[in-house]
């Protein structure tokens, strides 16, 4: 069965082809980087402008690369939630008209999910696992009991990680996207030369496993001097190193918490900070894990997730309706989901 899928939930504007839930035919992916990098961050009216002005050739181009036909298709998926309600509506409305055209099955897919379902894409892994997902808007720390099954155990309690990384970048000059930016610069920099301070939650199981990234920002853009060490130079390349460095560990100390609680060895990454490389390095030299990440190209938003994805859901016979709609946000504070 080849779905196609389309993605439109912030400002990658993707479309793809996968063949029964795992092989990728296509999966073609527009950014808007250079449209919002004047503003270091997401305009919300600029990219759902933008995806009505690519959504139809981006599917056109994946068809093409794929070598598929229209009339090849044999169903759609597409995001419908969370994310950015205008530039959800575009990928949505487009997608129904052509599941309604081509009297098509029409599937929603969770963008969560999907993005710890990128993973399966590449490689076969065994359930149960404990998944990972740490993005600009989500940072999420969960029990993956099946593609469509998860229970969060831990998340922010403000900031995002991702969004600590925008931030941080944007005070700083330092380019956008801010986990890009920060990424690349880290690697020349001092990862000790500010010793910037992670969070104490611990108030009692409620908040074993969260995590929070608005203190780092704060010490990062308004405290530097409390954190210096005094030695090393106080250079950008410094600052992104040692912020990267701590932001990373703030994350990790959760994760290993919560693989020594559940007993789960395995762990799923995905999202668009999965990609970056002290993440995975860290991840990779702890003894007795397993990491498994996704290649750089499924970690940031796309279209051949949400078909994987929006296979499955077909097999279990979960199908949509044109009365589908798009939801911009999702509570899932300590509870199953979705």
């Amino acid at each position: 069965m080849k779905v196609l899928g389309i993605e439109s939930s912030c400002d990658e504007c993707s479309a793809a082809v996968v063949e029964d839930g795992q092989r990728v035919l296509s999966n073609l992916v527009l950014s808007q980087v250079d449209l919002h990098k004047p503003y270091y961050g997401v305009v919300p009216e600029i990219a759902s402008r933008q995806h009505v002005e690519w959504i139809r050739g981006v599917v056109e181009d994946a068809l093409a690369e794929a070598g598929v036909p229209i009339a090849g298709i044999d169903a759609v998926a597409v995001t419908r939630r969370p994310g950015l309600i205008g530039s959800l509506l575009v990928g949505l409305s487009f997608a129904k008209g052509f599941a309604w055209a081509r009297r098509l099955p029409l599937v929603g897919v969770d963008h969560i999910l999907a993005h710890l379902y990128a993973p399966h894409l590449e490689r076969d892994i065994q359930y149960p696992y404990l998944g990972l997902l740490v993005s600009g808007g989500h940072t999420i720390i969960a029990r993956v009991e099946r593609w469509d099954s998860i229970e969060v155990l831990g998340t922010t309690i403000d900031d995002a990680c991702g969004e600590a990384f925008d931030k941080v970048a944007k005070h700083y000059g330092m380019g956008f996207p801010g986990g890009v930016a920060i990424d690349r610069l880290s690697k020349s920099g001092d990862p000790e030369a500010f010793r910037f301070p992670k969070p104490n939650l611990h108030k009692g199981d409620d908040a074993r496993y969260d995590v929070s990234y608005s203190g780092l920002k704060t010490a990062v853009i308004h405290q530097l001097d409390q954190f210096w060490n005094g030695k090393a130079e106080r250079s950008l390349a410094n600052i992104a190193a040692s912020f990267q460095r701590t932001a990373i560990e703030i994350l990790v100390d959760r994760v290993l918490l919560a693989a020594r609680d559940t007993g789960l060895r395995r762990i799923v990454a995905g999202g668009g900070v999965a990609a970056n490389s002290r993440l995975r390095e860290r991840l990779a030299a702890e003894p007795g894990l397993e990491a498994i990440f996704p290649s750089l190209a499924l970690c940031t938003d796309n279209a051949a997730m949400v078909a994987g994805l929006g296979w499955q859901l077909l097999r279990d016979g979960k199908t949509a309706g044109l009365d589908l709609n798009a939801e911009a946000r999702v509570s899932m504070f300590k509870r199953r989901y979705p």
